[in-house]
């Protein structure tokens, strides 16, 4: 039985309805949070106002004097606020606009490699985005210089206005490219800012024991520099979001960098899909693909896009012998053979007889048939496989490669170790001729498309930076080879069909060189055996996104939908403006989940902003949430992501997202109904770690003789307000001579619909045929029953 708040006494022009998606059951898994306790959080719904600005309105309410960023008497002072003190006088700021500057330094000698000091910060409260792994970025808060770790990529201050003001000033720091040059973020144990500027590195090898190297670096003297004059990009606002997207407009115009908003969407975005990698891992098979589709198409969840991820290609490892024990990490050791596929996909000339189909072009062109496939795309790396491409064979001599072996900037040595760049370390990469690279992409892809293939998905784009010694360094190498793999994109597939991923250095998304590249992974794998990484991977895609979602839309990264997490990640890509897809095994699926994310003809009900709109969260006591729009209506999700953070023994990670008390009895009041509530109106949320809640909020409007009218959502679905189109309202006179006023709601998706009225209407009529009502006269709440055969499109009537 549905519970109901009690109504808000509040007028009509300022009223809103806020309602939850119903009977949303929550999961408490064996994870073991860090405080027993319920967290809670009073949720403010309207008093952060940019929950209803549009792309082009601007946060400016509390807006001072704009003051440009000054250095004087070894202090750096923003709108006023001392930000560095103690600035070493080596440091150089370069005015830019009202509220932005470049901030770089010089040095006495020249090298590939600088850490240059730039200033103490204490007593702040500050956001890091930062990389603890080669490929992937998180998040950490803290309050000085000291709490910054290596590898920064976006730094974020608070500075309040004054000792008792509740105004605060926020401050950026966005290390960027500075010629071939780049730079990142760090801070020292005297909470000092230290930015580290390098191109690259070779090696000596001076020690081999065991099968592992000991290295002795030197710089690559054809890549050294006396100066970074550009090292950072400082800028500031009084609200978050806005100084984020500000800050991205004026780089995109310094350097070039496009912007989500210009880029093509590809239309794997707003179709349901599923990907092979976790059903099969290397082992995916011709019948197992099948049998996934099949599954999922008989679950009323068809899939519309299918990812063949790992395990298609032609690959030969040396380094497993048969017979032997398997060893974790040796399968990255593998290198491409040829660009077609191997032969689990294509039929060899002795096996006429075998069920084995002729090639990869038969199989895309059956199972699409067969399932009605929109996309079909395919996983490959950056440089052709994880070990790069077999040097010295005749399918791939045209491609000149040669082995290479990966060298990481120290700042990794304290970061944690990964199994994929330890092997990659020991077996080294078959590094393609940069000056084919070209001709090698073009070559895959043309191969890819004349089998059917729509698209790809390019992992271990972050290579590059290792192997980059010789080739003008890291900044060089990666804008040679980036820009190759989109030229070969747009030649050889239509619809930008390209996901990057573990592409999370400054070096690919906040250069210049990505132009056209739609959609990028936004965190590390979702690791569905690690409870301890299943919020993690939440909270680490919703702050990422914070700078990512200007760039690209955020891949969320695939989930299962039969899982004790499933519900919770389910719910984030509901609200993430993402793509949505599984990697359930063939059988494996808990559908009452997918039918609320996925509509019966395939297609998804995604938000509008592909970043991520949240309160920043420092404190260890608050639910993440995070918020977005749809054509009508918003939507927030509500998560409790506590304990979710464990400290690595190399390096101090971000710990703690959420957390808090309160009595079990606010939740089910809030959570299980309709409210209307003023625009400043709030409501208490209590949830336990892993669990969440998902909200819509919709408008009233006051239209003719006094009506007030909130279309809400189709109330069976996470994201339910993504499925209206849009409201409107017209007057019509019927055959007596009576006026009729009418309110047209126009959507997709078959259910329940729902929206508050505050009299009860006269009638109801979907695609001009009257159909049945119900009105509840104690919430003003009207549902409609949208039957199946109106699933893509429908144009309800209310008439009044």
């Amino acid at each position: 039985m549905r519970r109901v708040t009690q109504l808000v006494h509040t007028t009509a022009a300022a009223a809103n309805v806020l309602s939850l998606l119903p009977n949303i059951s929550t999961f408490c898994t064996p994870f073991v949070p860090i405080s027993n306790n319920l967290s809670q959080d009073k949720f403010n719904f309207f008093s952060h106002t940019s929950l209803f600005l549009t792309r082009n309105q601007k946060w400016r309410q509390n807006m001072l004097l704009a003051t440009r960023p000054l250095l004087k008497d070894g202090n750096l002072s923003i709108n006023g606020k001392e930000v560095l003190k103690d600035v070493p006088e080596n440091i150089v700021v370069m005015p830019l606009t009202d509220t932005s500057a470049f901030v770089g330094a010089t040095s006495p000698h020249a090298s590939c490699r600088h850490v240059f000091k730039l200033g103490v910060i204490k007593d702040v409260r500050l956001l890091c985005l930062f990389r603890f792994k080669l490929w992937w970025m998180i998040p950490r808060t803290g309050s000085s210089a000291s709490d910054i770790p290596l590898e920064t990529q976006m730094l974020l201050l608070e500075a309040r206005q004054g000792p008792t003001s509740s105004q605060s000033t926020y401050i950026i720091f966005l290390p960027v490219l500075d010629g071939n040059f780049r730079s990142s973020l760090q801070g020292n144990s005297s909470d000092e800012l230290e930015f580290c500027v390098e191109s690259g590195y070779s090696i000596m090898i001076t020690l081999r024991i065991h099968d592992f190297f000991f290295l002795s670096l030197i710089g690559d003297p054809a890549v050294v520099t006396l100066e970074s004059l550009k090292a950072a990009f400082v800028n500031y606002g009084d609200h978050p979001f806005d100084l984020v997207k500000d800050s991205m407009m004026i780089l995109e115009k310094q350097f070039g960098t496009y912007l989500a908003y210009h880029l093509q969407m590809p239309g794997i975005l707003d179709w349901f899909g599923w990907c092979t990698w976790d059903a099969f891992s290397s082992d995916v098979n011709p019948q197992g693909i099948k049998d996934g589709l099949m599954s999922l198409s008989q679950g009323g969840t068809p899939a519309r896009f299918l990812l063949i991820d790992d395990g298609w290609q032609d690959t030969i490892n040396e380094f497993l012998e048969q017979g032997e024990p398997f060893v974790d990490g040796l399968q990255l050791g593998s290198r491409l053979a040829s660009i077609k596929e191997n032969k689990k996909l294509r039929r060899i000339a002795n096996e006429a007889n075998s069920k084995t189909p002729s090639d990869l072009k038969e199989f895309i062109s059956d199972i699409r048939r067969t399932f009605d496939l929109k996309y079909v795309y395919v996983s490959h790396a950056l440089l052709g496989y994880w070990g790069g491409l077999v040097p010295n064979t005749v399918a791939t001599k045209n491609y000149d490669p040669k082995l290479r072996y990966p060298i990481l900037s120290p700042v990794y040595l304290a970061n944690m170790r990964d199994i994929s760049m330890d092997s990659m370390g020991k077996h080294g990469i078959g590094l393609v001729d940069p000056d084919k690279i070209s001709q090698f992409y073009d070559d895959l892809h043309g191969y890819l498309a004349s089998q059917d293939v729509d698209g790809v998905k390019v992992d271990a784009q972050n290579i590059l930076e290792t192997i980059s010694a010789g080739f003008g360094g890291r900044v060089s190498l990666t804008r040679q080879i980036q820009q190759a793999l989109e030229g070969s994109i747009a030649a050889n597939f239509s619809d930008n069909s390209i996901i990057c991923c573990m592409a999370q250095s400054t070096d690919s998304i906040t250069s210049n060189f990505l132009k056209q590249s739609a959609v990028s992974r936004a965190s590390h794998d979702f690791y569905p055996k690690e409870p301890a990484a299943w919020a993690r991977h939440i909270a680490a895609v919703a702050f990422n996104s914070i700078l990512l979602g200007e760039l690209v839309v955020p891949d969320w990264d695939m989930f299962y939908s039969l899982h004790d997490a499933a519900e919770f990640h389910a719910v984030a890509r509901a609200v993430g403006g993402c793509g949505v897809y599984v990697c359930d095994k063939p059988g494996r699926h808990d559908f009452k989940i997918l039918q609320r994310l996925v509509l019966p003809d395939g297609s998804v009900l995604r938000a509008k902003y592909p970043e991520d709109h949240l309160e920043i969260v420092y404190s260890p006591i608050r639910l993440l949430k995070i918020w977005n729009l749809n054509k009508c209506t918003g939507v927030i999700g509500i998560f409790n992501c506590q304990g979710s953070w464990p400290v690595p023994s190399t390096n101090k990670a971000f710990q703690v997202v959420t957390g808090s008390e309160l009595s079990r009895q606010s939740l089910q009041l809030a959570s299980s109904g309709v409210s209307r509530l003023p625009m400043e109106g709030s409501l208490n949320v209590s949830l336990k770690p892993l669990e969440c809640d998902v909200f819509t909020v919709s408008p009233i409007k006051v239209y003719c003789e006094g009506i007030e009218f909130a279309a809400i959502r189709l109330m069976n679905m996470y994201n339910s307000g993504g499925a209206l189109e849009c409201v409107e309202d017209s007057t019509a006179t019927d055959s007596s001579g009576c006026s009729k006023y009418i309110m047209h709601v126009k959507g997709r998706g078959a259910g329940c619909f729902g929206a508050y009225s505050n009299c009860k209407p006269i009638s109801c009529s979907i695609n001009l045929k009257d159909e049945d009502f119900n009105f509840n006269d104690q919430l003003n709440l009207l549902t409609i029953t949208i039957p199946p055969r109106h699933n893509s499109s429908w144009d309800i009537a209310i008439c009044y």
